[in-house]
C-alpha cells in the first residue's frame, strides 16, 4: 500500500512539473534580429545570417514605420536589404516592433562585439563609438576626442550619457525614431543622436551595435 501510494505521489508531481513546464509564460521581449531581406509578393521574406531559415516580416510597429523605413531605402524596387530589426519570432513570422538598421547592400555585417555598443554618425563627416570602457569621437580636422564611457540612463526611449575628461566635456543623447543621415544615402537608422564636444554640437543618427 505504501509503494503504491509513493508511486501515486511520483506521477502527481511529475504531472505538476509537466503543467507548470507547459504554463511557463513566453518570453515576448522583443530581440534583434540580424538578416536579408526581400519583398516577395505581397510578403516579407526575412533570412537571418549564417542560417538557412526564413520568416515571414509581419510590422506590428506603431503606423507600420519600420515598413515605411524600409521603403526609404529601397524596399519598394525589389532591392535586397541588409536589416537589423527588434521583434518577435512566432512561428515562422517575425512580428517586427521597431528598427535598428537597414541598408541596402544585401550583405549581413558583423556585429560590433563587447567592445562597441552603439555608432553614430552625422555631416560633417562626424563619427562616434561607444563600448566597453572607451567612447571615441572622431571629427574632420580635428584631434580624437576620447572619453571613458560607463551606465547610460535610459528613459522613455531616450539613452543619456554625460563625461569629462580633463578639461574636455561630452553630452550624449540617443532618441529612438528613424533617422535618415544624407551622408548615407542607401541606410535608415532606427535611432537619432546629438552630441556636445566642448560646446560643439553635432547631430546625426545612431544605432545599436
Amino acid at each position: 500500500m505504501k509503494a503504491q501510494f509513493a508511486a501515486l505521489t511520483i506521477l502527481a508531481v511529475l504531472a505538476f512539473g509537466a503543467v507548470a513546464e507547459e504554463a511557463k509564460p513566453v518570453d515576448t521581449t522583443p530581440k534583434l534580429a540580424t538578416g536579408l531581406l526581400m519583398k516577395q509578393g505581397d510578403k516579407l521574406v526575412f533570412a537571418p545570417c549564417r542560417d538557412r531559415s526564413y520568416a515571414v516580416v509581419d510590422d506590428v510597429s506603431s503606423g507600420a514605420a519600420v515598413t515605411g523605413a524600409l521603403k526609404s531605402v529601397g524596399l519598394e524596387a525589389g532591392k535586397k536589404l541588409y536589416v537589423e530589426l527588434f521583434g518577435v519570432l512566432e512561428g515562422i513570422a517575425l512580428k517586427a516592433s521597431g528598427l535598428n538598421f537597414a541598408r541596402a547592400d544585401g550583405r549581413c555585417q558583423p556585429s560590433g562585439g563587447p567592445d562597441e555598443a552603439w555608432r553614430a554618425s552625422g555631416e560633417p563627416g562626424w563619427t562616434l563609438a561607444a563600448g566597453g570602457e572607451h567612447l571615441v569621437v572622431k571629427r574632420p580636422g580635428k584631434p580624437d576626442a576620447k572619453f571613458a564611457f560607463g551606465a547610460v540612463k535610459t528613459e522613455g526611449g531616450v539613452t543619456t550619457y554625460e563625461t569629462s575628461r580633463e578639461a574636455n566635456q561630452l553630452a550624449l543623447r540617443i532618441e529612438r525614431g528613424v533617422c535618415r543621415d544624407k551622408s548615407a544615402a542607401d541606410a535608415v537608422f532606427g535611432w537619432s543622436a546629438t552630441v556636445n564636444v566642448n560646446g560643439e554640437s553635432l547631430k546625426g543618427c545612431a544605432w545599436q551595435r
